[in-house]
């Protein structure tokens, strides 16, 4: 894997997130601004165009880029939870042209530490760091017990958007959306919504290498 794995990951995610743009509006609608949709849309476009112009780049370098261009672009706290994300993934990579398995792992947990420790959340606060602490947990897995890489995403995306399911009968503890109380429960949350569709997005992209 490669920066052109990182790029074609960055283009799959805004590709999805700009089908699912109306949809995360109702999510958000319901318990937030109703804003989710239109600003990662706005913002993934806005790494997708940063990203065409960025030339010859290690793949670290090209996640960092991704990071600053969504603090940026993304307004409320998805840009600057999925700008660090991404800045931290961008970070543990370095300034390698390749990474494997194992360096995708580390990568990803230092994307995860980055969310928890901005945002202050964990598992069962209603947030993306339901989506995406399982999804980080099954790829290790994966890649630990040997499996290829593929799989190990493909798993990873399953348990994001079981992750993601379950926020529906949550109290919502952090955000937005809790402000509303127990009115936030039965309802979906955006973030881990959106969190889901960008790992399915790196599992696609990753596939696509074949």
């Amino acid at each position: 894997m490669n920066a052109q794995t990182i790029t074609r990951w960055m283009e799959e995610s805004a590709s999805a997130i700009g089908e699912s743009r109306d949809y995360l509006t109702q999510l958000d609608a319901a318990i937030g601004d109703a804003d989710h949709g239109a600003n990662m849309d706005r913002g993934f476009a806005a790494v997708v165009s940063a990203l065409d112009g960025l030339g010859d780049q290690p793949p670290g370098k090209v996640l960092i880029a991704a990071g600053r261009t969504l603090i940026s672009n993304v307004g409320g706290a998805s840009g600057p939870l999925w700008g660090s994300a991404l800045r931290g993934a961008g970070k543990q990579l370095g300034d390698e042209p390749e990474f494997g398995p194992g360096d995708l792992a580390d990568a990803l947990d230092a994307a995860l530490a980055a969310v928890v420790e901005l945002g202050a959340a964990e598992e069962g606060d209603k947030t993306m760091v339901d989506a995406l602490a399982p999804a980080v947990r099954a790829y290790r897995s994966g890649v630990g017990e040997g499996g290829e890489v593929v799989q190990a995403l493909d798993t990873a995306a399953v348990a994001a958007e079981e992750g993601m399911r379950a926020t529906t009968p949550m109290l919502a503890r952090k955000g937005r959306a809790s402000y509303l109380g127990e009115r936030s429960i039965g309802h979906q949350d955006p973030g881990a919504t959106s969190a889901a569709i960008i790992v399915a997005a790196l599992d696609r992209a990753v596939r696509a290498e074949g």
